[in-house]
């Protein structure tokens, strides 16, 4: 036979045995199909408006992906710079990346199973042995020492695959990783971003109280002047004197609102309270994102971090099926070491011994371990696909959540505004009418107090519509291709037989 015949003889089985792998081949999981709709109902073009600050028509863009920053078209420098500032400092990030070099390093151990292990080992004894029990009697004692130098070799032949699933699976799990650390960006962008709104609404609304305490306190020293001049009733005073105590009673809830909100942004920018940062952005300054993206839903699976991290553990619960069922197969292992021993150092390397051979162990009685463990991995993968679909039922009623809270918030505020106009009118109209004598303080105070609930009814509509829009850009999943991968730790090299490899 020719060296040619003899090399296709040997290349042809060394090639089926490294393509045989047991255990189910990952495929991902089909995306939706077409008529699959991300609403309840067909979207409309745009949303309504109102002729208000924060009141403008959000148009949405079918088909359209998402801007890797969405964060700047909210116009605040000041938003700009927290976000930049929890992104270097937020724990979460620091903790998803660790976790991330933490799975790629076992990744790149779990790569190096498919190689030969080469071993160096040198020991040094001294010993003694009595002659008498090697038949010479009275032989007295013998001590001497011995040196032994080897190099040895072992390797496991992965007939079955198993070593190369368990690649597969660590890859996998390593590709879960960096999907989280992905999420773990957007989820605190998102935070952020709602954090701030929540700060600058609280703001807004101790601001506004404020002005109205000062308001009801000026009135309730001239009722009090007017009483005791006898132009006024008690119950008038009690009127306004319990009209006060609400607002102020109003002050603190806000004041309270304001100090959670700016120590909850103090944990994403990874802050103690005691440097939580000054409430100095203000609620209608910040702009409302009016173009608004809509993503196919094949497009959301493919974007949604969480979504390609549950695609990854379901990748790598079928690769343990593969490892579960390989365990139950012969494993074959071949040694070979090299050597040389004597017993003075000088002569250690003047000769030498060598060894080479295999071994076969196949499992007879385990008591049913094995066949549990595959059990087992099979039940981690129906469990690990159940959760992928979930993940994906939920991904949908995110955005489906987001696009109607976008329609409901502006046609909500354009009500508010409708009321807004309408209580000042009825207001003023009282405040007419009881300086011509002819209206009832109770009357004057009831119209203010709707007046005042329609303005903070809108500012609380107006943050509500931006932190609505936060919630939309992170449901659809963003665009990351570009913006993270400087942060993301290098992966392993490309393991054989992988999805990774493949690409």
């Amino acid at each position: 036979m020719t060296r040619t015949a003899w090399s296709t003889a040997l290349a042809l089985p060394l090639a089926l045995l490294a393509g045989c792998a047991v255990g189910p081949d990952f495929k991902s999981p089909a995306a939706p199909g077409t008529d699959t709709r991300v609403s309840v109902e067909p979207l409309p073009a745009a949303t309504a408006s109102a002729n208000v600050p924060g009141g403008e028509a959000q148009i949405f863009l079918a088909n359209t992906p998402v801007a890797a920053r969405w964060w700047e078209q909210y116009q605040s420098p000041q938003l700009n710079a927290l976000v930049n500032e929890a992104l270097k400092n937020s724990p979460s990030i620091a903790s998803a990346q660790a976790a991330l070099r933490s799975a790629r390093a076992n990744a790149r151990a779990r790569w190096s199973d498919q190689f030969p292990e080469v071993d160096a080992s040198f020991s040094a004894t001294r010993q003694q042995i009595d002659l008498g029990a090697f038949g010479n009697p009275g032989g007295g004692s013998l001590i001497y020492n011995f040196f032994n130098a080897s190099v040895g070799v072992s390797y496991g032949l992965d007939i079955w695959g198993g070593t190369r699933r368990g690649v597969e699976a660590a890859a996998a799990a390593a590709e879960a990783r960096q999907y989280e650390l992905v999420a773990a960006y957007q989820t605190l962008i998102a935070n952020v971003v709602a954090s701030t709104v929540d700060m600058a609404e609280a703001a807004y609304l101790v601001e506004g109280e404020n002005i109205l305490i000062a308001d009801e306190t000026r009135r309730l020293d001239v009722i009090r002047k007017q009483f005791d001049a006898g132009a006024v009733s008690r119950a008038d005073v009690a009127v306004v004197a319990a009209a006060l105590a609400g607002e102020k009673a109003k002050l603190y809830g806000y004041q309270n609102q304001l100090t959670r909100a700016r120590t909850q942004l103090a944990v994403y920018l990874g802050r103690t309270p005691d440097a939580a940062t000054a409430s100095d952005i203000v609620l209608l300054d910040l702009k409302l994102p009016l173009q608004i993206p809509v993503s196919l839903p094949s497009e959301i699976v493919r974007q949604r971090p969480d979504l390609r991290a549950a695609e990854a553990g379901l990748h790598e619960a079928a690769a343990k099926i593969g490892v579960a069922t390989a365990n139950q197969f012969p494993q074959i292992a071949l040694t070979a070491s090299l050597g040389t021993q004597a017993t003075t150092l000088s002569d250690l390397f003047k000769g030498n011994v060598w060894a080479i051979g295999g071994s076969i162990t196949q499992p007879l009685f385990r008591a049913g371990e094995l066949s549990a463990l595959k059990k087992a991995a099979i039940a981690d993968y129906d469990k690990a696909e159940a959760d992928y679909r979930l993940t994906v039922l939920n991904a949908f009623k995110n955005v489906s959540d987001s696009l109607t809270a976008l329609q409901s918030n502006a046609s909500a505020l354009a009500a508010y505004d409708d009321v807004a106009r309408a209580s000042e009118v009825s207001y003023n109209n009282a405040v007419k009418l009881h300086e011509l004598g002819s209206g009832t303080l109770t009357e004057k105070v009831r119209l203010h107090a709707a007046y005042t609930t329609a303005k903070v009814g809108y500012a609380t509509t107006v943050a509500t519509r931006l932190r609505d829009t936060a919630a939309l850009y992170m449901a659809l999943g963003g665009n990351w291709d570009t913006e993270v991968k400087a942060d993301i730790p290098s992966p392993p090299p490309a393991i054989p037989g992988t999805v990774a490899a493949a690409n």
